[in-house]
């Protein structure tokens, strides 16, 4: 696809490894080698065992082979041309050609060839770890805790080169534990962080990202100036879909209901922005920056238009307006396949991030061709363009961007 050269580096807030085998089991503590993940040995197969099940949200662990960057891209777009099968557009390759899918200053090297200034970097397979555990909130502490420290060791939350901004995770299920690992991610320069968007699970019962008992969470963040970032993961959405005759547990491939898909697609992001904004976090922490990263953009439409019926409704919950607190407080990175001028149109350009969700196959093969997903001149000024590609997530880290031109 032909895009647009661009005479600057590119900032991109969607780029992921692929963890080792022993991304949450290198520094998981002894007592929760079974209550946590544990990677069996099944033949050539190996499994991902959480919480002592077997886990689908990644199918093959080992990522070997793996499916080769943006693929998929015709699928995602609703482009694929009538009688071809849509299995017929996975194309992997072996794990050994691309040490850049795991090793960090490989990594560096393709991000001076992509034209990529920075990249936030996130993960694949342990984006369905706290569901599986949510059942064991002290495995889910720990397991959670060992995976950053795997994340530092490995790529660093923020070396000294810029290049790569690692984002531990956060889980809030046991609020006084979440305090103690805020605080040890800042302590070794943590940047950006990420909360799952999904219910926070609890003993008792599940709890919204609005509950006051996250305020000290949400209160150190904004005071360090580190955004929450919001990225596509196991949510237990599935639940619903098995409400209506579908399965409860995600599996990453092979063929499903499109019911599920009608079902769910972007509800779990709707649903914890939702619970953010009405719960009252950001007016009780005005300067928390989150950043909903690999959840599309429209739902952002529907949220706005249900928050003004709530806030009709219900004056006297809402001390601000929730609307300008989406505009405020949250900055989106919407698919490539979305309608980036309706969006900007929408929460303003300023808000607008570029995620290619590079290596993933659903992503694009090239980041940069992104820019040809932006409108052009007149809708989309030159600037405008560099706001989405580089000066808005420079702003979600704070950083000026006059001190980096």
């Amino acid at each position: 696809m032909a895009h647009p050269t661009l005479d600057y580096q590119a900032i991109d807030v969607d780029n992921h490894y692929y963890e080792p085998v022993d991304s949450c089991t290198r520094h998981l503590p002894k007592e929760f080698k079974r209550r946590g993940v544990q990677m069996v040995q099944d033949g050539k197969r190996t499994w991902a065992v959480m919480g002592e099940k077997v886990n689908h949200f990644i199918p093959n662990p080992t990522f070997d082979p793996i499916i080769e960057p943006g693929c998929l891209d015709l699928l995602f777009r609703g482009e694929i041309p009538e009688g071809v099968d849509p299995a017929s557009l996975m194309k992997v390759d072996r794990m050994a050609n691309h040490p850049e899918y795991q090793n960090r200053d490989a990594r560096v090297q393709v991000l001076y060839k992509q034209n990529l200034e920075t990249v936030f970097m996130l993960p694949t397979f342990a984006c369905g770890v706290e569901e599986a555990l949510k059942g064991d909130i002290e495995a889910t502490m720990a397991t959670v805790h060992a995976f950053n420290l795997w994340l530092d060791e490995d790529w660093g939350f923020n070396r000294p080169d810029g290049r790569i901004i690692s984002a531990p995770i956060i889980s809030l299920a046991d609020p006084a534990a979440a305090v103690d690992e805020v605080e040890f991610v800042l302590s070794r320069g943590a940047k950006l962080v990420l909360v799952r968007p999904a219910p926070v699970p609890g003993v008792a019962k599940p709890r919204s990202l609005g509950d006051p008992l996250h305020d000290p969470v949400w209160a150190r963040l904004a005071e360090a100036g580190v955004p929450v970032g919001f990225h596509l993961s196991d949510s237990g959405y599935l639940a619903i879909a098995a409400l209506w005759g579908g399965k409860a547990t995600f599996e990453g491939f092979g063929k499903k209901d499109p019911l599920d898909q009608v079902l769910l697609d972007d509800r779990a992001i709707h649903d914890s922005m939702a619970s953010m904004i009405v719960h009252q976090v950001f007016t009780r922490h005005p300067t928390l920056k989150v950043a909903s990263i690999e959840n599309g953009s429209y739902f952002v439409y529907r949220l706005m238009k249900r928050l003004k019926k709530a806030a009709n409704n219900a004056p006297y919950h809402f001390r601000e307006d929730p609307v300008e607190q989406l505009r405020n407080n949250v900055w989106i990175a919407p698919y490539y396949e979305d309608d980036v001028k309706l969006l900007a149109e929408t929460i303003g350009v300023d808000k607008i991030l570029f995620g290619s969700d590079w290596p993933h196959g659903e992503g694009l093969a090239d980041p940069m061709s992104f820019t040809a997903d932006i409108p052009q001149f007149p809708e989309f000024s030159a600037e405008d363009t560099r706001k989405v590609m580089r000066d808005n997530a420079l702003d979600l880290l704070g950083v000026s961007v006059e001190a980096t031109a």
